[in-house]
């Protein structure tokens, strides 16, 4: 009689798997709960320590790494193998179903103890599957409920497994153990705080499959991290609309990640990774009106992201525009109804009540892996210092603040005009910085007259300066640090500017 033996943690149509089992003639060995739920639906299961003649022990730790199992397991249907099982008493076990213990849930909860992480995580589990996956020519294993419905199939058309299909079981096994293996290390990894472990390896779960990516001609998929925050794009809940492209993601998480830098009421426009307008306000109703006013032209298509619930009112001004994507905490049921009357428009919220979390960014380059900490750093962290004759008045510190809230998320070289309600002009990704300030002073135009300048690093020459105070800016907000700081300086005194020093630059890639 061929044996099946079912152990698993998560139970979704176990029981349904083993009677139909059972039904096809198979023997179901079983342990712990698992035994019991199908005992209580009236399957005749065989405990696994009858098999191994040895009880379970070390509160449970320890009950199938036992010769009886793991040669039923490893064992090759070859005269030679099977003449020695025998020899031993050991009967041989065709098919596995085994899920592991909720590591990945234990530990995504807030209050879970160091002890109650390391007791869910599995030994005896991947062992089996590892096992039966390495015998896959002769064993049939299962590890996810998904692939119930066609083991049983096969067996019941063709009377086995096909070598095929336990070939693809088998590596699903192996991303499955690996995964799990993976996410095992990262804890502990954090729990003795190594911050450059020899090695690293990282487990994600297909999200969605993509119609291409950055262009058609490229393949593409988007894959999340279980455990990364919720409050993220991965994580996001879409309301309406056709499915996220390659470009809509990368786009939506950057106009996220600036949203998450601003308390006040706040709207984002991204085009390309690069902010578009940014404006603030009393509401999202007066956010959004101020950062479409910022670059009318350049939002067409774009992607918007608000830190306010979207109602009624907002929705009318956005359902004037055509646009790719809205991101909010919520949106009101007028809103809804406003909005979905576009089809394509994609709708999402994300959870901004969810706490912040600091994670690390990854950049692949060929045959590489790049990984460096979030730029988080805020004014709060910065050394501020007031570096000309002149300080900046309050209004100006506002506009200032506001810029560089925005020019952190600009490409470099990157410099941004803004008063102190939205942006005004926004040069982005240039080889020169005095390239990226035309671009934003023309931007501005008129409006440049008593606005401010951020720039993302130091100023090499004083021609940035100079460039600013001919288009009539008043203050200006920068690292700090070149050899030749003094001349900037000099030339903002020259013409009345106030500069700030943050210490901090904010190079983006």
């Amino acid at each position: 009689m061929k044996r099946a033996l079912i152990s698993v943690s998560d139970k979704t149509g176990v029981v349904d798997f083993a009677k139909e089992l059972s039904q096809l003639g198979f023997e179901i060995i079983s342990t712990g709960g698992t035994k019991k739920a199908l005992e209580n639906s009236g399957i005749d299961v065989i405990g696994v320590e009858e098999i191994t003649g040895f009880p379970e022990i070390l509160e449970g730790r320890l009950k199938t790494l036992h010769p009886n199992v793991h040669g039923g397991l490893l064992a090759k249907r070859i005269p030679e193998h099977e003449t020695q099982i025998q020899e031993h008493g050991i009967s041989p076990i065709d098919i596995v179903c085994v899920n592991l213990y909720p590591f990945q849930q234990t530990i995504a909860k807030k209050d879970v103890t160091e002890e109650e992480a390391i007791e869910n995580i599995d030994i005896g589990g991947p062992t089996m599957l590892r096992a039966a996956a390495k015998n896959f020519e002769y064993v049939t294993v299962v590890v996810d409920a998904n692939d119930y419905a066609n083991v049983v199939a096969e067996l019941k058309e063709q009377g086995k497994v096909s070598t095929e299909t336990n070939k693809a079981l088998a590596a699903k096994v192996f991303r499955h153990t690996a995964a799990y293996d993976a996410q095992i290390a990262a804890y502990m990894t954090n729990l003795v705080g190594e911050e450059n472990p020899e090695k690293v390896t990282y487990t994600y779960e297909l999200k969605q499959t993509l119609r291409y990516g950055e262009n058609p001609h490229q393949k593409a998929s988007f894959y999340k991290d279980a455990l990364g925050s919720s409050f993220s794009i991965a994580h996001a809940t879409q309301l309406h609309g056709k499915e996220l492209s390659y470009n809509n993601i990368h786009d939506a998480d950057a106009a996220l990640q600036m949203v998450k830098d601003f308390d006040e009421p706040v709207a984002v426009a991204v085009k390309h990774m690069n902010p578009c307008g940014i404006g603030v306000g009393g509401s999202a109703f007066e956010a959004f009106k101020k950062a479409y006013e910022a670059d009318s032209k350049s939002i067409f298509g774009g992607i918007i992201a608000f830190n306010r619930p979207v109602d009624k009112e907002t929705a009318q001004l956005l359902h004037e525009i055509f646009l790719e994507i809205v991101i909010a905490p919520s949106f009101t049921q007028e809103a809804l109804e406003i909005l979905t009357t576009k089809k394509n428009i994609r709708l999402l919220t994300v959870p901004f009540t969810e706490e912040k979390k600091t994670e690390k960014v990854f950049t692949s380059v060929e045959g590489g892996l790049l990984i460096q900490d979030q730029d988080t750093y805020t004014l709060t962290n910065a050394s501020v210092k007031v570096v000309t004759k002149r300080e900046p008045s309050e209004q100006e510190w506002e506009a200032l603040k506001l810029a560089w809230k925005v020019v952190k998320h600009v490409k470099s070289n990157a410099i941004v005009v803004s008063n102190h309600e939205r942006t005004l002009g926004i040069g982005a990704g240039q080889m020169n910085r005095v390239g990226a300030a035309e671009i934003a002073l023309t931007q501005a135009g008129e409006l440049a007259k008593g606005a401010v300048l951020s720039s993302d690093a130091f100023f090499p020459m004083d021609d940035t300066v100079e460039a600013a105070a001919k288009a009539g800016i008043t203050a200006i907000i920068q690292p700090g640090g070149s050899i030749r700081d003094e001349d900037s300086i000099k030339k903002a005194d020259e013409y009345g500017i106030a500069m700030v020093f943050t210490g901090i630059r904010h190079f983006k890639h």
